[in-house]
This record gives C-alpha cells, structure tokens and sequence, in this order.
C-alpha cells in the first residue's frame, strides 16, 4: 500500500489522511505547531470551548457533508447572528430589513429597495469595477458607510477601492426581518469543539502524527520516507518563492478570560470603526449557549502578513491570481506531491468546502 505523508493537520489534511488509512494506506501526518486540527483548534478554557484562530461556524448545504461530518461530531444548533458596533450604535447582520431599518428608519422591503435604488444611481448604471462600487449597488451608499467601508478597510489593509468586487458577493442581502448570517441548510458547532473532530480522525492505527515538525525544514528526509505528498502549506514557500512572494492577510488573537458571566450577550460583535484596531470580539460561550460563571471572550486584529505570522487569508487580486497560476503550473507537473487546502490552493475555502475538496482528492487517488 502507499504511505502518503501529509503536511498539515489542519481539516484538509485530516480527512485525507483518515480516508487513506481507512483504505489500509500508512500514513504519516506532520504538523509544524505543537497541536492538531490547525487553524480550526479549539481548547477548552474555563469549561468553554475557545476557537483559538478565530470564529469557526459549520455551516452547508451540502447533505453529504453534512452526513460526513456528523460521523465525528455532535453538532448544536447554533445560529449565526453577528452584531455591528457603528460609532458606538448596534446593528444587525447580515443586511437584512432589520439594518436597513435602523439606519433608514423604514419598515417595509418596497422602502428598502427604493432607497437602495436611489443610492446605487451614483454609478450611473456602469458595472462596479472595486468593492465600494459593488457594495453601494449591492446595499447603497449608506449602509456602505455605516457598515463596510471602515471594517473592510482594517480587515483587508486597503482602500475599498483597490480591492475586487467579488469580496463583497459572500455577504447575504435580504428584504426580510431574518438575522441568520448563513442561507445553508444546516449549521451548528460541534458540542465538544473541533479538535476532538480532527482527533478522531488521526486516531486511526495507520496514522502517525508528529508535532512540531516543520516539513520544509527538512523536506528531502520526509519526502524520500513517503510515495506521495499531501502538502497543505503555502505553494510558494514550497517552491521557495520562484516566482515571487503571493500576498496573504494575517490576524493576530487575544484571549483574555473575564471573572463575568456575559459580557456582550451574543458570540461575535464587529467593531467597524478604523480607530478601534480589532475587527470583532468573539464570546465563545454564547456558541454552545453556556451558563458558566466566567466568560472568555477574543479580539481579532487584522495584521500585514509576514513571515513568522500564519497566513489566514489569500488575496485573490488580479496579481496573485497570474502569479499563482505560475506555481499551478509547476504543481501540476509533479507526480509525487499534491497541494491542497487553502493555502496550497491559494483560494478562500469554507470548512464544508475543504471536506469537499479533499474528498474529491480521495477519490482521484485512492477509487
């Protein structure tokens, strides 16, 4: 049988990893940070499950993923209803008839989409060539200013301006009174966090996991041990940036553990104005729905990519997508390694959307 050798344990990396060993494959797991379950670890911190890299919500419409995860887990049924904080005012997410009453003061959607309609003429009916066109033709000017603009700006490092349209397109827009951030089917978090997921995977007998093992630094030796490579890292650092340096956004996380049972009274607030450094503070007892005495809570700051910081984010500009497609090249030219996930993709993936994809992995490698 093959032995593969994944680089990564991160979910990518894990569900091919336990569908090969299911199979009877040896496979050997290598992970540079001293845990599994990468960017989707949870820890529990004061009886609550804390998502240490950031807010992570299941969520697909997808059935049999949804069937595929649920072999590991026993999901909640959290709903997703972020908050806004706007110089100091709260409103609701995603944009739905509930904001757009508060910023307008109307009530009906026919009112909403007049608005709308008058605030989009600014672009004279041409098609939005940057985020801010397609914000304001996507929700007006208004809600434009009050609600994206600044955030979009901290999260991203960038004018509004200089960033693609598409960013926008993943936010829903409703002319209904309904605050459910996501339109899937089903949603939840898992009971007892994630990384007892990304555990159950590598607990299989044909999977070696080694912590603390960076691959690069070392990748000859671990390479010549394996038939194959899973590479779930950044392709141009593998490729020692042959091509040059694509970018990523970067984001740095701040715990702190409050001797108070509740302190903003639901799981993510985004804090939209530029003068507050942070993009949003995440409760993370209000996604289990917790009754505990203390409370944890995060702030998520974005932050320039460099090196020794993780890259959260590709930044799928123009640039970046010429340039990437010069590393696919190369990666499709080999036979002994194949990348995957986010950053060895170099595109933005939904955690429904990484199952599927190293599924389809499994079946071009291992039917």
């Amino acid at each position: 049988m093959t032995h593969y050798l994944v680089v990564g344990s991160g979910l990518f990396g894990s569900v091919f990893a336990y569908e090969a060993a299911t199979r009877g494959h040896n496979v050997t797991v290598l992970e540079k940070r001293s845990h599994v379950a990468g960017n989707i670890y949870t820890k529990e911190i004061e009886g609550i499950q804390v998502h240490q890299y950031g807010a992570h919500i299941f969520h697909t419409s997808k059935e049999e993923i949804w069937h595929y995860i649920n072999q590991f887990a026993t999901f909640n049924q959290f709903i997703n209803e972020p908050m806004a904080n706007s110089k100091g005012k709260m409103y609701n997410l995603p944009f739905n008839m509930n904001t757009f009453s508060q910023i307008w003061g109307i009530t009906t959607p026919k009112e909403a989409k007049k608005k709308i309609d008058e605030q989009r003429q600014v672009l004279q009916g041409r098609k939005p060539s940057n985020l801010e066109e397609q914000a304001i033709s996507l929700v007006g000017y208004d809600v434009y200013e009050t609600l994206i603009k600044e955030y979009t700006e901290k999260q991203w490092g960038e004018s509004c301006k200089n960033l693609p349209p598409f960013i926008i397109n993943r936010l829903p827009v409703r002319f209904v009174y309904n605050n459910n951030y996501f339109n899937d089917k089903y949603q939840g978090i898992p009971v007892d966090g994630y990384t007892r997921i990304i555990e159950q995977m590598l607990s299989h007998p044909n999977i070696v996991v080694h912590l603390n093992e960076d691959f690069l630094a070392n990748k000859q030796k671990w390479a010549a041990l394996s038939d194959k490579v899973i590479y779930t890292g950044m392709i141009d650092e593998y490729y020692d940036y042959c091509f040059g340096h694509l970018d990523y956004r970067s984001l740095v996380f701040k715990h702190e553990v409050i001797d108070q049972a509740n302190v903003q009274g639901i799981a993510v607030v985004n804090y939209i104005d530029k003068e507050i450094p942070f993009t949003r503070v995440i409760e993370h007892k209000h996604f289990d729905f917790g009754k505990q005495n203390k409370t944890v809570i995060t702030k998520e700051y974005p932050v320039a990519f460099e090196k020794g910081l993780e890259p959260y984010y590709p930044v799928n500009n123009p640039v970046n997508s010429l340039l990437y497609k010069k590393y696919k090249r190369l990666a499709q030219a080999e036979t002994a390694i194949v990348f995957g996930g986010r950053l060895g993709m170099y595109r933005y993936l939904d955690m429904d959307d990484t199952i599927e994809q190293a599924l389809l992995l499994v079946k071009r490698e291992l039917a």
